[in-house]
């Protein structure tokens, strides 16, 4: 895994050359351009749960996790407040949000891939991400060729998804985890493919993760394209936050583990 390296790198590189100062109205600046937000003072966010621990809601309803860990982060740089919405993963992923002025940032779990930095620009990456397979304890399912006639969740609009697809399994398409997951468990699927950071949270539920599946797999935070101002924002925070040590605090308290050095 190459958590902190990738963001270690990105120090080295960015923290000496960018800041980030709060504006008035709704802007900021970010490396002496300014940057206007969606909402006057805030930094909003689309993110879909439930994707724990990207992104879940916590006993109060607030929307928590890893990801807006990070936009708080970026939220704190530019001296404004957080602003969540919940969207639908496939606007997120199709950069619609963005481009209809939704949000100024996407985080939930996006995966890099050149179809999306087509249509939105991405930070830096923040953490690796392979495929996970979940299903319940003694199934027998346990690769790829085992799956073969079995009935298998994905998200829809996911790299997951996409992979599935590939291996030419019989995929059933879900608009989020939540909804694979209660399919698992009432029978009406056999397994779940998802990334194998958010399948944990299921095992003491009669579940298994079974199986990873390494796909090469890399996080990044989305911006509109050509935002340049703001995604030099979102980079300076990642690397300030690599090098001051959040980003282990903010890894270890949400993936239960310290991020390894390489």
């Amino acid at each position: 895994m190459r958590h902190h390296l990738l963001l270690g790198t990105l120090a080295a590189a960015l923290l000496a050359t960018t800041a980030c100062t709060s504006g008035s109205g709704d802007a900021a600046t970010a490396g002496g351009d300014e940057l206007a937000l969606v909402n006057a003072g805030s930094l909003t966010v689309c993110t879909n749960p439930p994707y724990e621990p990207f992104e879940f809601e916590d006993d109060n309803g607030d929307v928590v996790g890893l990801d807006i860990d990070l936009a708080q982060e970026v939220a704190d740089d530019l001296g404004v407040e957080l602003r969540t919405v919940v969207t639908p993963f496939d606007s997120i992923q199709s950069g619609a949000s963005l481009n209809t002025d939704a949000c100024d940032l996407v985080a939930s779990g996006l995966t890099i891939t050149d179809e999306r930095a087509e249509k939105f620009d991405f930070s830096a990456p923040y953490f690796d991400a392979d495929q996970g397979l979940l299903v319940a304890e003694d199934s027998g399912l346990d690769d790829v060729e085992s799956l073969a006639g079995a009935k298998v969740a994905v998200q829809m609009a996911t790299t997951g998804e996409t992979w599935a697809q590939e291996q030419d399994l019989t995929t059933v398409q879900f608009e989020d985890l939540g909804l694979q997951v209660q399919a698992l468990r009432t029978g009406q699927v056999d397994a779940v493919i998802n990334d194998i950071a958010v399948l944990g949270p299921f095992v003491a539920q009669g579940f298994e993760v079974a199986t990873t599946f390494p796909t090469g797999e890399q996080y990044g935070l989305g911006v509109r394209q050509g935002n340049a101002a703001l995604l030099d924002a979102v980079n300076a925070t990642l690397a300030r936050i690599a090098q001051d040590g959040t980003y282990d605090a903010i890894y270890t308290t949400r993936i239960g583990t310290a991020p390894a050095a390489d």
